[in-house]
């Protein structure tokens, strides 16, 4: 069931009796880590209310293939893009007939149309209609076309017959889903990331900051999702958008992500992207701070040491696995290997800041990752896309093996 993780489910109901077990199957795909969105046929909605999937699933429920607002929003072609796997439970025979002429006259059968993920119908009708040579025939067209089939199992059914024909069990539909999807190099486990600058507050409109563009760890969290991680990525004051299937705290100050990052425990692995001021005023003014009257233009500020949120993480009873970045414009494998010793780190990531396109706002960047033992991987300059996949590879094999 890790499989589902992150997965991005859209659950087509129809309109049979068997509706009623499709609320249980959307806690069962949640519970397993997937993201449900549903849609419902007409006839769908005279079993079970629309209302209780929404609550379930946590997002509105779709149904109206022309409803503008739907369209503006999340329509059948972005509904379409969004699902890694379109499952019909329950699936009755008429919407069995409609998917094999390739009907496109709702939005679930639309949908169906549009989408390059994997479709699976879990059948469930009369035992009679399910023997029924045209509903066979129809069957067997879908099954050509690369659609799958879970069950139908056989038992007694609400019209008191026995036979083929029930919709298998929540549970067992769930089971099902997960076994769609090839296991991903991080299933199953839980990658907590920080990423972008703090800033540390002088008065209420001044603060001290520096020039992370926090596109690395983003880049980093987005990795880790692809391959099936599940991420949180504590993000200080960045314009960046949230990687898909990734989950975001946003915080200002360092006090404010190592609190977060704590919250966020127990994790796997910790990945220290971050640029965390290393000292914050002692004190922020309550209000704006005036020149001096007498024309003299200097301040002094007293400064205090940040806490070390890399160091803290890695000598904490739920210590994961951590990572740290050195960003530096001199000595950089002596500064490195230095930090990763004294910061008691798995694993530290040097990039050189000082070089002309790559580093902090740029979009590109070259590493060399240094391990324990001090073997050094050199990664050369390409895209922080590409980089951040070629580093979580690498961290994914590291966090397989022994430690």
């Amino acid at each position: 069931m890790q499989r589902l993780v992150n997965k991005q489910v859209v659950l087509g109901v129809s309109g049979g009796i068997a509706a009623y077990k499709s609320a249980e199957l959307v806690r069962r795909l949640r519970d397993a880590g997937a993201e449900v969105r549903v849609v419902m046929t007409q006839a769908a909605r005279e079993f079970i209310t629309p209302l209780t999937l929404q609550a379930l699933s946590g997002h509105p429920v779709h149904g109206d293939l022309l409803d503008p607002a739907a369209e503006a929003a999340m329509g059948h072609i972005e509904l379409a893009r969004w699902a890694d796997l379109v499952l019909i439970a329950p699936t009755t025979a008429d919407l069995m007939a409609r998917l094999a002429q390739g009907r496109g006259d709702d939005l679930l059968t639309t949908l169906v149309l549009a989408t390059d993920a994997p479709v699976a119908i879990a059948p469930a009708m009369n035992q009679a209609m399910w023997r029924d040579p045209a509903t066979q025939a129809n069957l067997a067209t879908l099954q050509e076309r690369g659609v799958r089939v879970f069950g139908p199992a056989a038992g007694e059914q609400a019209c008191g017959d026995v036979g083929p024909g029930r919709m298998l069990e929540p549970v067992d539909l769930a089971t099902r889903a997960a076994e769609c999807f090839e296991l991903g190099l991080l299933t199953g486990r839980h990658l907590l990331i920080n990423a972008g600058p703090t800033r540390e507050a002088i008065d209420p409109v001044r603060y001290i900051s520096n020039h992370s563009s926090g596109k690395m760890g983003f880049a980093l969290a987005a990795a880790a999702a692809e391959l099936d991680a599940r991420v949180t990525l504590v993000a200080g004051p960045v314009n960046l958008p949230t990687p898909p299937r990734v989950t975001r705290i946003d915080v200002v100050s360092a006090r404010d992500m190592l609190e977060a990052c704590l919250a966020a425990l127990p994790a796997d692995l910790f990945i220290a992207a971050a640029a965390v001021a290393d000292y914050r005023p002692e004190q922020c003014a309550t209000s704006k701070l005036k020149k001096s009257p007498d024309g003299n233009d200097g301040m002094l500020l007293r400064m205090v040491r940040n806490p070390d949120i890399l160091a803290t993480l890695a000598s904490h009873p739920q210590r994961p696995w951590c990572v740290g970045f050195a960003a530096e414009t001199d000595n950089l494998l002596d500064y490195a290997r230095d930090k990763l010793v004294r910061k008691n780190l798995d694993l530290i990531i040097a990039n050189d800041v000082s070089l002309p396109g790559i580093g902090f706002n740029s979009d590109q960047n070259a590493v060399t990752l240094i391990d324990r033992d001090l073997n050094q991987t050199s990664l050369p300059q390409t895209s922080k896309q590409k980089l951040a996949r070629q580093i979580m590879t690498q961290l994914a094999a590291r966090l397989a093996g022994p430690n």
